[in-house]
């Protein structure tokens, strides 16, 4: 894994990120399986693609995309006018896993923060994911706070 970069996704990418998302316990069952590419996912990607304060990074090996995750900047009053950056959709090809590819993501992401001036980062990993809680906090993160959601329904 010596040839590892990240970049900025591009909508071609599309395809490959959502594999990544079915590949994922969770994600096969809440994404979706359609051959053709879902108009939400393109219409997200845009709105992602347009806002300085996202990076939706791309993990190549060579050419072969092995990983992404989702970086949000976020300004804040709290914390003195801190900023903070929320990382998501964190996933690495299965057969990938356990070389240390998301451990260099991270680092990768983690300096991504510190270029913008960013002092908090922070995560959510589902209660269903103890591996991942497990590998977060390996990378010095803490669960020192309760998650919570409020699914809200989609108008079509």
């Amino acid at each position: 894994m010596n040839n590892l970069t990240h970049r900025k996704a591009r909508i071609a990418d599309l395809p490959r990120l959502i594999e990544l998302l079915l590949e994922d316990e969770l994600g096969s069952t809440r994404e979706s399986k359609s051959a053709a590419v879902h108009e939400n996912y393109i219409k997200a990607f845009y709105k992602i693609d347009s806002d300085p304060n996202q990076y939706l990074m791309v993990i190549e090996n060579d050419d072969e995309i092995i990983g992404t995750c989702h970086l949000t900047i976020m300004p804040s009053l709290t914390f003195i006018g801190s900023t903070r950056m929320q990382i998501e959709a964190v996933r690495v090809a299965g057969k990938y896993r356990g070389q240390k590819i998301g451990s260099w993501m991270f680092n990768q992401a983690i300096s991504y923060a510190k270029e913008n001036d960013v002092s908090i980062v922070q995560l959510t990993t589902n209660k269903k994911r103890p591996k991942a809680k497990h590998f977060y906090e390996k990378l010095g993160f803490e669960a020192s706070h309760e998650g919570m959601k409020l699914y809200l329904e989609q108008v079509a």
